[in-house]
């Protein structure tokens, strides 16, 4: 059972830790931009910081002890000792690589070097006496001096610090132990704890698990403020916690008044004047000194601290009405979740059948209320798997970074739309194809800076990454203001690989869409970032195994955009059922355009082309009971489903139209797909097979077909 739990405790880190080296890596990312950001340094120095505490409390001591040594190097800069360079930039980067490989390590990974671990740290403690040497005022520079002969300086002025520490009662649940946070207090200078118990209930009331005990702390160091408070960076947020400079112990000739805590004795009569300086001077703790000198009793001491206690500020926010919590759930729990929400989606509308057959109207009226109650399970079990798009961009900042410098490029990233919420098995098949998208734009689009300039563009190029929902589905654009396709270097690498024919006519588009072509490349030569004809096509497979689709729009010598049409979620879609004979399909109806009935008039008047009227426009369409071979008699009449299908309209030829439905998806079998115009299949109320249709690929062969014959006439 202790086995478990400390497996259980350790996988919890893990996932914590990934989360904070995400938030680390983008905190850098954006500090060397604006490196004089205070908040950004703070929010580095404070990831390191709970990566250093947590790693120790949960046995990651090798990740403790590295990230103690990188975390002193921050503290430097958080104190404005030392500059936020580049270079100290990549350093921290590659701490948090090697801390991932640690992670990775412990997870059953392949093994982190400790010679990297030693090499990063040495690397970071020189920066940082360098940078005190060279650029910092003589005393500054003498300290670091100092420093480096094995002596260890003081940071700042002595501080007398009065702490009262009341921990959440359920402290003991999250893993913490408050003593130890005592005992990282007192590393910090002379620390006096005074425990409160009077809290403490009964043995018949007491709960084991909770923690009743409160604590006044007296702490004289020289660390300051930012020090104090990191040792108490886990709880704060759940605990009061209150910290006060009583006194500036280095400068005891300003105006005694000033020092709280003496002021509050001189009024009570506890101590006077000559002896509150003299004990200042000693640098021993007020209080201490007080009880061994006999000018002061320990409660009177106790007793004037809690007249000097202020109101805590944040606590009345922690406990308004309008704070929010949250909980970590498994991600294959939330996958059974939405499955079984599935198959009860399948179990209603059967039901809803049923009880229409019979007429029993309290049946119905059941049903209904079924209906409407099921349908708010879905979309809230729906949601709990949607996650912001941005927890995925935010990883291209890092890929932009060092790409661009290996290519020798200035490239900026900009996102967009980075909460738009996506499904997070959506978001995990996207990942790979953005990666290619990006790279493609700072390798083949962004133009070296000599060249930019030449085109009197900023030296500088420029990648914007957005995401925006447009109804059941979600556009991802990719665009970069860099060269542009070359429609004529891509025609003819096209013809030299047998790709089209030197006499085919082909809009610029279309000529656009080769590059998706497999093997296809116009690199100049193969390098390790691109060149060998693979990433385009990967793209173009994923997308439309998402059930997407990707334009490309390019202007030669201005730039490029890909978007990426992606539905929301793949596990339950909105649909239009309809019939080809006694066999139901599926099209999604995020698609659908609208539905016209082909009249015999109609089909005689298109010539044998299969051409639809629509409001005075020809519109293609495929005879689907032709394409699917479906058996029956062949008929050039009944109703065209319109879709849209990458922005051109194309229609679907079926014998009849049931209307919409809300449908579970179902994957086909191994046997089944690399199915033709097929993406899926799912169960109706009756448990009726419908199949799901792929529109894009029958919009492409409706296309095909039409331009076939087009040319033939």
């Amino acid at each position: 059972m202790k086995g478990n739990y400390a497996d259980t405790m350790k996988a919890a880190f893990r996932e914590e830790a990934s989360e904070l080296l995400a938030e680390l890596e983008n905190s850098l990312l954006e500090l060397e931009g604006d490196s004089a950001n205070h908040e950004l340094i703070d929010r580095v120095f404070r990831a390191m910081h709970t990566l250093k505490g947590s790693g120790a409390m949960f046995g990651f001591e090798e990740i403790a002890d590295f990230a103690h040594e990188v975390e002193n190097v921050l503290d430097l800069a958080r104190n404005d000792r030392l500059p936020v360079t580049k270079e100290l930039i990549d350093l921290n980067l590659a701490a948090r690589d090697q801390i991932l490989d640690m992670l990775a390590t412990s997870d059953g990974g392949a093994p982190a070097t400790r010679e990297k671990n030693d090499r990063i740290v040495s690397q970071l403690q020189k920066l940082s006496l360098d940078a005190r040497m060279e650029g910092a005022p003589e005393s500054v520079a003498s300290e670091a001096a100092d420093a480096s002969d094995g002596t260890q300086a003081d940071s700042g002025d002595r501080e007398l610090y009065r702490i009262r520490f009341r921990p959440a009662a359920e402290i003991f649940l999250f893993g913490t132990n408050p003593v130890l946070l005592l005992k990282e207090l007192a590393e910090l200078g002379d620390c006096e704890a005074m425990a409160h118990t009077a809290e403490i209930p009964g043995l018949d009331e007491i709960n084991p698990e909770h923690c009743y005990t409160y604590w006044d702390i007296m702490l004289t160091t020289d660390r300051g403020m930012n020090a104090v408070r990191d040792v108490f960076v886990f709880v704060e947020d759940d605990s009061e916690l209150e910290i006060e400079v009583l006194a500036d112990l280095d400068a005891v000739d300003e105006d005694i008044t000033q020092k709280k805590l003496g002021q509050i004795l001189l009024e009570r009569g506890d101590i006077d004047e000559e002896n509150l300086r003299r004990i200042l001077s000693s640098k021993k703790l007020l209080g201490q000194v007080l009880v061994e000198e006999g000018l002061g009793e320990a409660e009177a001491v106790k007793s004037a601290l809690h007249e000097q206690r202020e109101v805590k500020r944040a606590e009345e926010a922690r406990q308004s009405a309008s704070s929010a919590s949250s909980i970590r759930v498994r991600s294959d729990k939330l996958d059974a979740l939405v499955n079984l929400v599935g198959e009860l989606v399948t179990v209603q509308a059967h039901l809803s059948q049923t009880t229409g057959e019979l007429g029993n109207g309290e049946l119905v009226s059941t049903a209904e209320e079924v209906e409407r109650l099921t349908a708010e399970l879905r979309d809230t079990a729906m949601s709990l798997r949607m996650v912001p798009i941005g927890s995925m961009f935010g990883k291209f900042r890092r890929l932009v970074r060092d790409l661009s410098g290996q290519l020798g490029k200035e490239v900026e990233l900009i996102t967009e739309g980075d909460d738009t919420e996506l499904d997070k098995s959506v978001i995990e098949r996207l990942s790979d194809p953005l990666v290619h998208l990006v790279r493609n734009c700072i390798d083949h689009g962004i133009e070296s800076p000599d060249v930019r300039a030449k085109h009197h563009k900023e030296r500088a190029g420029t990648i914007i990454l957005s995401a925006e929902h447009s109804g059941a589905q979600v556009l991802i654009q990719i665009t970069d203001d860099g060269a542009g396709l070359n429609s004529r270097e891509i025609l003819t690498k096209a013809v030299a690989r047998g790709l089209v024919s030197p006499q085919d006519e082909l809009s610029e588009k279309e000529i656009f869409d080769l590059v998706l072509a497999p093997g296809f490349s116009t690199a100049q030569e193969v390098t390790d970032v691109s060149g060998r004809g693979v990433g385009m096509d990967v793209v173009k497979k994923t997308i439309e195994g998402l059930r997407g689709s990707l334009e490309i729009e390019s202007s030669e010598g201005e730039g490029t955009t890909v978007t990426l049409k992606i539905p929301l979620t793949m596990a339950i879609i909105e649909g239009l059922l309809v019939k080809l004979g006694d066999d139901f399909f599926v099209v999604p109806l995020a698609v659908v355009r609208e539905c016209v009935e082909l009249s015999p008039e109609d089909a005689s008047r298109s010539n044998g082309r299969r051409l639809v009227n629509l409001r005075g426009s020809l519109l293609p369409y495929v005879n689907l009971r032709e394409f699917l071979a479906h058996g029956g008699e062949s008929s050039e009449t009944g109703h065209v489903v319109v879709i849209d299908a990458g922005g051109r309209g194309v229609g679907l030829l079926v014998d009849e139209v049931i209307g919409s439905l809300q449908t579970v998806i179902k994957n086909l079998g191994r046997m089944y797909q690399d199915l033709e115009g097929v993406s899926g299949a799912t169960i109706l109320g009756d448990g009726t097979i419908a199949l799901i249709l792929d529109v894009l690929k029958l919009a492409a062969i409706a296309e095909a077909e039409e331009t076939a014959m087009s040319h033939q006439t």
